[in-house]
């Protein structure tokens, strides 16, 4: 089993690109199932309802979000659709879902998708209990465990990447939209990495306008953000899984 993860799509041209490469990806790598983050598929804020169409149509299984959730008003319409989850540690009674159970070639896949409070500071619940508690209730019903761990601090995700070694098959980091290049399985067997990047606008400042980023760092002065136009990267992880233990046996950072 092969498992992609995709980093935060950032805008319409993000989408595009998703769309332009993930059959050829498809194919290339043999990929069964797809994760992607689309917190930021909304110009850099939410997603929308056609944004997440989109995203789905051109085969991802599941788009997972982060501390722009609820960016666009437009995500109540969609938010319990099975295919997309928000951060498992807001408070209980709060709309859409934290994780789901995905069937894929004869194996049962469980995403998580939890947020940081590290530097992020938006009120919600311990993420390394409510996560951890999640994975327990789960342990005997799927075969694999994902998490999209979207936080700030690298100290965070390190830490929930040893919390959980060895209780959830994959645990990969988003939010950040910088690739990080500690790829590794760790020593009870839990593939990781801090950061898998982002998609969207090569030549920018974390997907927006370059001019805009210069402003306000060099003024001070609050100026609001836009997506960056021209080319477009793709930053992605592939997990290779062995079918007969459900562990990760390789991790690759692919780039396009």
């Amino acid at each position: 089993m092969n498992i992609l993860a995709v980093g935060d799509i950032v805008g319409n041209s993000g989408i595009k690109k998703l769309q332009n490469e993930i059959k050829k990806m498809k194919e290339k790598y043999n990929i069964d199932f797809v994760i992607a983050n689309g917190e930021n598929a909304a110009e850099g804020m939410g997603i929308t309802e056609k944004n997440f169409n989109d995203i789905i149509s051109c085969g991802v299984d599941c788009i997972t979000m982060g501390n722009h959730t609820w960016g666009k008003k437009d995500v109540f319409k969609f938010i319990d659709h099975p295919k997309i989850i928000r951060p498992n540690n807001y408070p209980e009674g709060v709309c859409g879902k934290g994780y789901n159970i995905y069937n894929c070639k004869d194996k049962k896949i469980a995403v998580i998708n939890s947020m940081g409070r590290a530097e992020i500071n938006i009120g919600l619940e311990n993420p390394f209990l409510i996560t951890k508690k999640i994975i327990d209730s789960l342990k005997d019903k799927v075969d694999i465990i994902v998490l999209d761990f979207h936080a700030e601090a690298t100290a965070e995700k390190v830490a929930i990447g040893h919390y959980l070694d060895g209780e959830a098959t994959i645990v990969f980091g988003t939010h950040t939209h910088i690739q990080t290049a500690d790829e590794q399985i760790l020593k009870n067997g839990t593939a990781y990495i801090t950061d898998i990047g982002m998609t969207g606008p090569k030549y920018s400042a974390l997907g927006m306008d370059l001019e805009v980023a210069f402003k306000r760092f060099t003024t001070s002065l609050p100026e609001r953000y836009k997506v960056a136009s021209g080319e477009c990267q793709l930053n992605s992880v592939l997990f290779e899984i062995d079918d007969n233990t459900n562990k990760v046996v390789n991790l690759k950072r692919i780039n396009l």
